[in-house]
């Protein structure tokens, strides 16, 4: 091989050789350039995650209080809801109170019974009226054991079903629902003599 030859095969030698360590360089610094976006993107997820746990907490910590305030509401809501129909009764209570002290006074049981009488009218009216509270009475009603508690029966031939002879304690409807049924005598219905032997002597 001539020198002019060796020569040139040394130049293509170290032209090969610049382009390899370039590319090298240029691979390396690719791969720096990938490793920084990969750490970029790396604190951005964690900034994310940072931030939408902050946003969980606060939002656990918003429904806890709001869990408590409900609460609170409907503990407040029990305590007064019969607020309305006390304000109601404060004055008839009021009216009790001037009776006594007015026949504490005169000495006068006809006039306190009539104004007794007149509050306790006063009183079931209201609870009607404003309340949907009605009285009613059972005396010679058919007997209801939904409306009706039997407390004592009398058998009776005049009857010829049960019937509600007596009022021991009147009963009350709340909004036509029976609140409290009427405690009461019922007349029980019993065959005249010699009727069951007629009876007898008929299925014959």
């Amino acid at each position: 091989m001539s020198d002019q030859e060796l020569k040139a095969h040394q130049e293509e030698s170290e032209k090969t050789e610049n382009k390899q360590k370039q590319k090298t360089g240029a691979g390396r610094e690719a791969g720096t350039a990938s490793q920084e976006s990969l750490l970029e993107r790396i604190q951005q997820l964690e900034q994310e995650v940072k931030e939408l746990s902050d946003q969980l907490l606060r939002k656990a910590a918003e429904f806890e209080n709001f869990r408590k305030r409900l609460y609170r509401d409907k503990e407040e809501s029990i305590k007064f809801a019969n607020a309305a129909v006390l304000s109601d009764i404060v004055p008839i209570i009021d009216d009790f109170e001037r009776a006594i002290q007015s026949a504490a006074e005169s000495k006068d049981f006809d006039a306190f019974h009539t104004g007794v009488s007149m509050i306790e009218k006063q009183m079931v009216s209201m609870l009607e009226r404003n309340w949907g509270l009605k009285r009613f009475s059972a005396n010679g009603e058919p007997f209801d054991p939904e409306k009706h508690e039997a407390i004592a029966v009398e058998e009776t031939d005049q009857h010829d079903s049960e019937i509600v002879l007596e009022d021991y304690q009147k009963g009350y409807l709340l909004h036509d629902r029976v609140l409290r049924p009427a405690k009461v005598k019922v007349a029980r219905p019993v065959a005249p003599d010699g009727a069951e032997g007629s009876n007898e002597q008929n299925k014959e």
